[in-house]
């Protein structure tokens, strides 16, 4: 089976090029699916996993389903490893189904052993303010580029932290990938059809 997992810097189009890399290779894509798997198993909202996985909010839920999750000492503490430990089980299911993409999610840590193809999408922070400017969400309209620019630093910190406390390595660090791309340079589907034929010599 093969694997290319993706990191990406907030902002750079990685999850954009996951898709459409995915698409043009006839392989499974797994970003958000990885989310709705595990907040069906555990009865825990969509949101709250992402919320969990991501940055590990302040906020204790009340959990109060039927969920395996015992709380300890420190609940909150304890839910997060619990779901990153349900999140890192998972990505290994998946990887075992046949080829795939995964985006972010610590899979190139957790498949390690597998020898992924570790790619790292960045860019510029200019060029990354302009796609995100460019594709506002309802609750962003009327976001400056000023508060834009904090979002994106915000989520860049939050991922470094996440990533760093679960694998112990630097996220974004260039010896942990085997291609870092800058998609300030040339499009994204230009990249796509470099990556498509580096794949085939992996």
């Amino acid at each position: 089976m093969k694997v290319i997992t993706i990191g990406r810097q907030f902002g750079s189009g990685g999850r954009e090029l996951g898709k459409k890399l995915a698409k043009a290779l006839g392989w499974a894509y797994y970003d958000r699916e990885i989310i709705s798997a595990i907040a069906q198993k555990t009865s825990l909202p969509e949101d709250y996993v992402e919320e969990l996985l991501d940055k590990r909010p302040t906020a204790i839920y009340p959990v109060t389903s039927g969920s395996t999750f015992h709380m300890t000492v420190d609940p909150h503490f304890n839910l997060s490893n619990q779901i990153y430990a349900e999140q890192s089980n998972l990505i290994k299911t998946l990887a075992d189904k046949g080829n795939c993409v995964i985006v972010g999610r610590c899979a190139d840590h957790i498949l390690r052993d597998r020898k992924p193809f570790r790619i790292f999408v960045y860019a510029d922070i200019e060029r990354r303010v302009a796609r995100c400017m460019a594709h506002l969400r309802p609750d962003e309209e009327g976001m400056t580029e000023k508060a834009m620019k904090k979002k994106i630093l915000a989520e860049d910190k939050a991922r470094r932290r996440y990533y760093r406390f679960f694998t112990g390595s630097d996220w974004g660090e260039l010896a942990s990938y085997d291609l870092c791309l800058n998609t300030a340079v040339g499009t994204v589907e230009d990249w796509v059809a470099f990556l498509v034929k580096a794949v085939e010599t992996v």
